[in-house]
């Protein structure tokens, strides 16, 4: 009796780098649609024929609109594609490594600002698309509540690592300063409605933590 064939999966790093590629435009494309026409204007054909593939190929890749949005802010909040967590990128590291304070929060002003002008423009997106669908506004509660807060939580800790907060604030109590002041709403106040620059908001968000949460 002949023994059955073992057969091996099929891998070839051409066809996973056009893979990788296919799925690059398509978020591309969906990131300039979704800011030029808004996320319930957008569809899924449309996403599609910016990128040069079939509607289909979008719903392979994504399932719906939904989840291709998420992938859309995932993108932007990291800066890439890149499957490393935030946190654990080289700026965020450099960051927790400084053991001044004064130039941790310089390091954190200059980062979060460089983030947010980013950003901030496709939480308008998402926040747009929150309006009028249940779950992108359960997907933007999750960003801004529970992975934002967590992530304000951590680098928090990695100030206090350093030394304490004036008048004897709590980590907590630090991470809400810190949340609140790089909130996407204060960014577009700021930017938008009263025009300033990102380096003028850069200037105002290092002054003023650095004035709320350290001593001298």
């Amino acid at each position: 009796m002949s023994r059955p064939v073992k057969t091996r999966g099929y891998s070839s790093p051409a066809r996973e780098a056009q893979a990788r590629e296919t799925r690059r435009r398509v978020v591309d494309a969906a990131s300039r649609l979704f800011v030029e026409r808004g996320y319930p204007r957008t569809t899924i054909a449309a996403v599609g024929a910016e990128a040069g593939v079939a509607a289909d190929t979008v719903l392979h890749l994504f399932g719906n609109k939904l989840a291709l949005l998420k992938e859309v802010m995932d993108v932007v909040i990291g800066g890439d594609d890149a499957d490393v967590a935030l946190l654990d990128r080289e700026g965020p590291q450099a960051m927790r490594a400084e053991p001044d304070q004064r130039r941790q929060l310089e390091m954190f002003a200059a980062g979060v600002t460089t983030q947010l002008e980013r950003i901030r423009p496709a939480d308008d997106i998402l926040r747009g698309a929150a309006a009028v669908d249940p779950d992108a506004a359960a997907l933007r509660e999750d960003l801004q509540l529970r992975q934002r807060r967590g992530a304000m939580l951590a680098v928090a800790g990695w100030v206090a690592a350093h030394g304490g907060f004036r008048d004897g604030r709590t980590t907590e109590e630090a991470a809400a300063v810190l949340w609140t002041t790089t909130s996407p709403e204060v960014h577009r106040m700021l930017r938008v409605d009263w025009g300033w620059t990102a380096q003028a908001y850069e200037d105002w968000l290092r002054t003023t933590l650095t004035a709320t949460l350290l001593d001298g």
